[in-house]
Protein backbone atom coordinates (compact mmCIF):
# COMPACT_ATOMS: atom_id res chain seq x y z
CA UNK A 1 0.00 0.00 0.00
CA UNK A 2 1.02 3.49 -0.42
CA UNK A 3 2.82 4.70 3.06
CA UNK A 4 1.26 7.97 2.18
CA UNK A 5 -1.84 7.10 2.64
CA UNK A 6 -3.45 7.77 6.45
CA UNK A 7 -4.73 5.26 8.68
CA UNK A 8 -6.35 5.21 11.86
CA UNK A 9 -3.92 3.54 14.44
CA UNK A 10 -5.69 2.38 17.30
CA UNK A 11 -2.79 2.68 19.93
CA UNK A 12 -3.00 6.16 19.78
CA UNK A 13 -6.41 6.97 18.77
CA UNK A 14 -5.90 9.18 16.00
CA UNK A 15 -5.28 9.50 12.23
CA UNK A 16 -1.44 9.30 11.49
CA UNK A 17 -0.20 8.76 7.85
CA UNK A 18 3.08 7.54 6.78
CA UNK A 19 4.44 10.43 5.46
CA UNK A 20 4.05 12.30 8.80
CA UNK A 21 5.69 10.01 11.01
CA UNK A 22 8.57 9.71 8.47
CA UNK A 23 8.83 13.67 8.55
CA UNK A 24 8.40 13.36 12.17
CA UNK A 25 11.61 11.26 12.47
CA UNK A 26 13.63 13.39 9.97
CA UNK A 27 13.49 16.09 12.22
CA UNK A 28 14.35 14.42 15.31
CA UNK A 29 17.33 12.94 13.85
CA UNK A 30 18.18 16.66 12.70
CA UNK A 31 17.33 18.68 15.98
CA UNK A 32 19.02 15.59 18.27
CA UNK A 33 22.22 16.23 15.88
CA UNK A 34 21.85 20.15 16.06
CA UNK A 35 21.83 20.01 19.68
CA UNK A 36 25.05 18.14 20.33
CA UNK A 37 26.60 21.04 19.80
CA UNK A 38 25.25 23.60 22.60
CA UNK A 39 26.43 20.53 24.90
CA UNK A 40 29.84 20.11 23.45
CA UNK A 41 29.87 24.30 24.25
CA UNK A 42 27.93 23.57 27.64
CA UNK A 43 30.85 20.90 28.85
CA UNK A 44 33.18 23.57 27.69
CA UNK A 45 31.69 26.44 29.89
CA UNK A 46 31.86 24.53 32.21
CA UNK A 47 34.88 23.23 32.34
CA UNK A 48 36.74 26.74 31.75
CA UNK A 49 34.48 27.90 34.78
CA UNK A 50 35.12 25.33 37.15
CA UNK A 51 31.60 24.50 38.01
CA UNK A 52 31.40 21.65 39.83
CA UNK A 53 31.37 22.59 43.18
CA UNK A 54 28.07 23.96 42.79
CA UNK A 55 26.51 20.81 42.11
CA UNK A 56 27.77 18.54 45.08
CA UNK A 57 26.17 16.50 47.67
CA UNK A 58 22.66 16.45 47.87
CA UNK A 59 22.04 20.33 47.68
CA UNK A 60 23.84 20.20 44.37
CA UNK A 61 21.14 17.38 43.75
CA UNK A 62 17.94 19.22 44.41
CA UNK A 63 19.57 21.95 42.41
CA UNK A 64 20.48 20.40 39.13
CA UNK A 65 17.02 18.44 39.10
CA UNK A 66 15.03 21.80 39.95
CA UNK A 67 16.33 23.26 37.16
CA UNK A 68 15.98 19.96 34.54
CA UNK A 69 12.65 19.90 35.42
CA UNK A 70 12.16 23.34 34.99
CA UNK A 71 13.62 23.06 31.88
CA UNK A 72 11.42 20.31 31.04
CA UNK A 73 8.05 21.98 31.63
CA UNK A 74 9.03 24.93 29.80
CA UNK A 75 10.14 22.91 26.73
CA UNK A 76 6.76 20.96 26.75
CA UNK A 77 4.53 24.52 27.09
CA UNK A 78 6.82 25.70 24.44
CA UNK A 79 7.06 22.69 22.22
CA UNK A 80 3.78 24.06 19.52
CA UNK A 81 5.73 27.60 19.11
CA UNK A 82 8.83 29.50 17.71
CA UNK A 83 10.32 29.37 20.78
CA UNK A 84 10.30 25.52 21.38
CA UNK A 85 13.67 24.68 19.34
CA UNK A 86 15.45 27.51 21.33
CA UNK A 87 14.57 26.54 25.12
CA UNK A 88 15.72 23.07 23.94
CA UNK A 89 18.90 23.91 22.99
CA UNK A 90 18.84 25.87 25.89
CA UNK A 91 18.59 22.96 27.93
CA UNK A 92 21.35 20.99 26.10
CA UNK A 93 23.35 23.67 27.01
CA UNK A 94 22.75 23.44 30.23
CA UNK A 95 23.08 19.54 30.62
CA UNK A 96 26.61 20.53 28.79
CA UNK A 97 27.49 22.44 31.98
CA UNK A 98 26.31 19.30 34.22
CA UNK A 99 28.09 17.01 32.21
CA UNK A 100 31.55 18.94 32.96
CA UNK A 101 32.47 17.73 36.59
CA UNK A 102 32.36 13.95 35.07
CA UNK A 103 34.27 15.27 32.05
CA UNK A 104 36.68 17.35 33.93
CA UNK A 105 37.46 14.00 36.44
CA UNK A 106 37.64 11.55 33.01
CA UNK A 107 40.62 13.99 31.76
CA UNK A 108 42.14 13.44 34.86
CA UNK A 109 43.14 9.82 33.47
CA UNK A 110 46.42 9.61 31.26
CA UNK A 111 44.02 8.01 28.93
CA UNK A 112 40.67 10.08 29.52
CA UNK A 113 40.27 11.19 25.90
CA UNK A 114 40.47 7.98 25.29
CA UNK A 115 37.49 6.65 27.27
CA UNK A 116 35.31 9.69 26.20
CA UNK A 117 35.59 8.53 22.87
CA UNK A 118 34.98 5.25 23.83
CA UNK A 119 32.22 6.51 25.53
CA UNK A 120 30.54 8.05 22.70
CA UNK A 121 31.49 5.89 19.97
CA UNK A 122 29.32 3.08 22.73
CA UNK A 123 26.61 5.62 23.46
CA UNK A 124 26.31 5.60 18.71
CA UNK A 125 26.24 1.96 18.59
CA UNK A 126 23.57 1.77 21.27
CA UNK A 127 21.54 4.59 19.14
CA UNK A 128 22.34 2.89 16.07
CA UNK A 129 21.09 -0.69 17.29
CA UNK A 130 17.74 0.59 19.01
CA UNK A 131 17.13 2.88 16.39
CA UNK A 132 17.49 -0.60 13.82
CA UNK A 133 15.47 -2.81 16.00
CA UNK A 134 12.35 0.21 16.21
CA UNK A 135 12.10 -0.35 12.78
CA UNK A 136 11.73 -3.74 12.40
CA UNK A 137 10.22 -4.68 15.46
CA UNK A 138 6.16 -5.32 14.85
CA UNK A 139 4.84 -6.08 18.47
CA UNK A 140 3.51 -2.78 20.43
CA UNK A 141 5.98 -1.76 22.92
CA UNK A 142 3.48 0.51 24.64
CA UNK A 143 2.97 -2.28 27.60
CA UNK A 144 6.52 -1.48 28.58
CA UNK A 145 6.53 2.51 29.23
CA UNK A 146 5.44 2.08 32.94
CA UNK A 147 7.82 -0.45 33.93
CA UNK A 148 10.92 2.09 32.37
CA UNK A 149 9.38 4.80 34.24
CA UNK A 150 9.66 2.21 37.89
CA UNK A 151 12.54 1.55 36.79
CA UNK A 152 14.01 5.14 36.42
CA UNK A 153 11.95 6.56 39.55
CA UNK A 154 14.55 3.75 41.39
CA UNK A 155 17.36 4.87 39.59
CA UNK A 156 16.98 8.33 41.13
CA UNK A 157 15.72 7.11 44.28
CA UNK A 158 18.86 4.74 44.41
CA UNK A 159 21.41 7.33 42.59
CA UNK A 160 20.25 10.21 45.88
CA UNK A 161 20.70 7.47 48.68
CA UNK A 162 24.28 7.10 47.35
CA UNK A 163 25.30 9.93 47.23
CA UNK A 164 24.80 10.04 51.19
CA UNK A 165 25.91 6.22 51.04
CA UNK A 166 29.36 7.09 49.01
CA UNK A 167 29.58 2.82 47.74
CA UNK A 168 31.40 2.20 44.41
CA UNK A 169 29.49 -0.44 44.51
CA UNK A 170 26.20 1.26 44.28
CA UNK A 171 27.37 3.43 41.59
CA UNK A 172 28.84 0.98 39.24
CA UNK A 173 25.13 -1.03 40.38
CA UNK A 174 23.03 1.67 39.67
CA UNK A 175 25.42 3.09 35.98
CA UNK A 176 25.07 -1.01 34.96
CA UNK A 177 21.52 -0.35 35.71
CA UNK A 178 20.73 2.67 34.20
CA UNK A 179 22.88 1.95 30.92
CA UNK A 180 20.31 -1.22 30.90
CA UNK A 181 17.36 1.39 30.97
CA UNK A 182 17.67 4.31 28.77
CA UNK A 183 18.56 2.12 26.26
CA UNK A 184 15.62 0.31 26.40
CA UNK A 185 13.92 3.83 26.62
CA UNK A 186 15.76 4.70 23.37
CA UNK A 187 14.02 1.66 21.99
CA UNK A 188 10.57 2.76 23.14
CA UNK A 189 11.07 6.66 21.93
CA UNK A 190 12.58 5.52 18.09
CA UNK A 191 9.32 3.18 18.34
CA UNK A 192 6.74 5.73 19.49
CA UNK A 193 7.95 7.93 16.71
CA UNK A 194 8.20 4.95 13.74
CA UNK A 195 4.67 3.87 14.93
CA UNK A 196 2.87 7.62 15.01
CA UNK A 197 2.19 7.76 18.68
CA UNK A 198 4.70 11.16 18.71
CA UNK A 199 3.88 13.34 16.01
CA UNK A 200 5.80 16.67 18.04
CA UNK A 201 9.92 16.36 17.25
CA UNK A 202 10.47 18.42 19.71
CA UNK A 203 9.10 16.32 22.15
CA UNK A 204 10.46 13.17 20.64
CA UNK A 205 13.93 15.14 20.41
CA UNK A 206 13.79 15.94 24.50
CA UNK A 207 12.97 12.08 25.20
CA UNK A 208 16.09 11.19 22.89
CA UNK A 209 18.25 13.14 24.21
CA UNK A 210 17.84 12.66 27.78
CA UNK A 211 18.31 8.88 26.69
CA UNK A 212 21.47 9.59 25.17
CA UNK A 213 22.76 11.86 27.45
CA UNK A 214 22.10 8.98 30.20
CA UNK A 215 23.53 6.13 28.27
CA UNK A 216 27.04 8.08 27.59
CA UNK A 217 27.21 9.47 30.87
CA UNK A 218 26.54 6.07 32.84
CA UNK A 219 28.94 3.99 30.30
CA UNK A 220 31.84 7.10 30.61
CA UNK A 221 31.76 6.25 34.73
CA UNK A 222 31.71 2.48 34.57
CA UNK A 223 34.89 3.62 32.28
CA UNK A 224 36.23 5.68 34.13
CA UNK A 225 36.00 2.71 36.98
CA UNK A 226 37.66 0.37 35.45
CA UNK A 227 39.66 1.63 32.63
CA UNK A 228 41.34 4.93 33.92
CA UNK A 229 45.07 4.99 34.02
CA UNK A 230 46.42 6.98 36.39
CA UNK A 231 49.93 8.56 35.98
Amino acid sequence: MNDRITTLDSRYGYAVSGEQRNKVLRNTYWLLSLSLVPTVLGTWAGLELGIAPLFKGFLGAILFLAVAFGFIFAIQKTKDSAAGVPVLLAFTFFMGLMMSPLIQHTLGFKNGPELIMTAFGGTAGVFFVMANLASVIKRDLEGIGKWLMVGTIVLLVGGIVNIFVGSSAGMMALSMAAIGIFSAWMLYDIKRIVDGGETNYISATLALYLDIINVFQNLLALLGIFGGERD
